[in-house]
């Protein structure tokens, strides 16, 4: 059976280049009918913090990403700890006790010499005399996973066929000196333990990968299908690094982002396939195939997500957005004629609001001194109340018979009296909707 997993860390709000991995990782299982897991990769016990583990349910809740099950790392530490051990006994995992300084001039000498910037192994003969005389002034040292220098190769499901030369790669620290273990060999037992099938991640953790995939064959493992998608960039191809704490999925939420204009963006932005926006979360897995996306950076515009959203709202149905409606202050008797004219002419749901104070305070009217005399006499020809769909035409067939204008110069003066801007919505579906006039009709 297909089983993915989403991984997030909790040290933080998750932003839209972690939906990417979350969405591809949501769309593999649910199209296969198998299962998607949440696990919370919480083995850094200073950074990880339980408003973050929250926050990033309440995200994924919101989007419509459920998970089968939830797992968390810190409460498999002794699970970890067997992996370790079974690491020694076969001589692949060694202590080291160098410090960051000492590693940092090693790197330079290296590159100085025209060598690639690895770990020299040198722990690797110290005597236990000399490990003992390092603990006692250093403390614990780190321990690395011994790597056999081979070529590691695998066919990536976006990237294609990957060749990594593991001589050209540092023995990676799998556990820290304060005994934290990290993120490589966390990964590796569960992915293991819990029959991840498919590992879909950043195109930055692909030299990772090289290492886990042979951390998982010394633990007998079996290795699962990865593929490796795009790093995100900004509009101009600029780092977004620096900016994704701005783009995190509840300032999206708060800036009246709907779910399905994200989701849409995200499930093809970087394949081969057009953008385009899906009614529903199953029109998403349907359409979902992760080998059509490609290797490049991929450009992210926030911008993008706003005419998205504005389309998905005039797609709705009242009944979907009833309480937006009802918050905007508008009665239950004109929710759905006010529904129906301001659909249209919104992007967000935070923009029915002024429409509504519109309707219900007027507007500062804009009439040019030339006007001034045909809107006077156009005032004086509109029909009494209760006014409908029809009043408009009704009404501004009788000023044209009145005053002989027609066209934008019949139609334009007329707006911008009424609602004191040029453009907006039809306004056959407005006028029954302005309190002032209602209550004149």
């Amino acid at each position: 059976m297909t089983t993915t997993r989403f991984a997030p860390s909790p040290t933080g709000y998750i932003h839209v280049g972690n939906l990417r991995t979350a969405l591809m990782n949501y769309l593999i299982a649910r199209k296969a009918g198998g299962t998607f897991i949440l696990r919370i990769d919480d083995t850094d016990p200073e950074r990880s913090k339980e408003e973050y583990v929250d926050a990033i349910k309440r995200d994924l809740e919101w989007l419509g990403l459920h998970w089968d099950k939830v797992e968390r790392q810190s409460e498999r530490l002794d699970r970890y700890a067997d992996a370790a051990d079974k690491l020694r006994e076969m001589g692949r995992f060694y202590e080291a006790f160098e410090t960051p300084t000492e590693l940092d001039l090693k790197r330079k000498k290296q590159l100085n010499m025209g060598k690639p910037p690895v770990y020299d192994r040198a722990a690797l003969n110290l005597s236990d005399a000399e490990k003992d005389a390092l603990r006692a002034e250093r403390g614990n040292g780190v321990w690395r996973f011994k790597l056999d220098h081979e070529r590691i190769e695998w066919t990536d499901g976006i990237l294609g066929d990957i060749s990594i030369d593991a001589a050209s790669v540092s023995d990676p620290v799998l556990i820290r000196g304060d005994g934290q273990v990290l993120y490589t060999i966390a990964s590796v037992v569960d992915d293991t333990e819990m029959g991840v099938t498919d590992v879909v991640r950043g195109s930055d953790h692909v030299t990772n990968t090289a290492t886990q995939i042979q951390i998982i064959e010394a633990l007998g493992g079996q290795c699962p299908r990865f593929a490796h998608h795009s790093l995100l960039t900004g509009p101009q191809g600029e780092a977004l690094s620096k900016r994704l704490g701005t783009l995190a999925l509840r300032d999206l939420r708060e800036q009246g982002v709907q779910p399905m204009a994200l989701l849409s963006l995200m499930a093809r932005l970087g394949s081969s396939d057009p953008v385009e926006l899906r009614s529903d979360m199953a029109e998403l897995i349907e359409g979902f195939d992760v080998n059509r996306f490609g290797a490049a950076p991929t450009k992210f515009d926030v911008q993008d997500l706003f005419p998205l959203t504005a389309k998905h709202l005039q797609s709705l149905p009242l009944t979907d957005v009833a309480d937006a409606v009802e918050d905007a202050g508008v009665p239950a008797d004109l929710a759905e004629p006010f529904w129906a004219m301001a659909r249209e002419n919104i992007t967000t749901l935070a923009d029915l609001k002024g429409w509504w104070e519109l309707c219900r305070d007027g507007a500062e009217p804009l009439i040019a001194d030339e006007d001034r005399e045909f809107i006077a006499e156009a005032v004086a020809l509109l029909p009494d109340g209760p006014f409908d769909g029809e009043t408009w035409g009704t009404w501004t067939k009788a000023v044209k018979e009145a005053t002989g204008r027609k066209g934008k110069g019949l139609f334009m003066p007329l707006r911008k009296a009424l609602t004191g801007m040029e453009r907006g919505p039809e306004m056959a579906a407005l006028l029954p909707l302005l309190q002032v006039i209602r209550a004149r009709g």
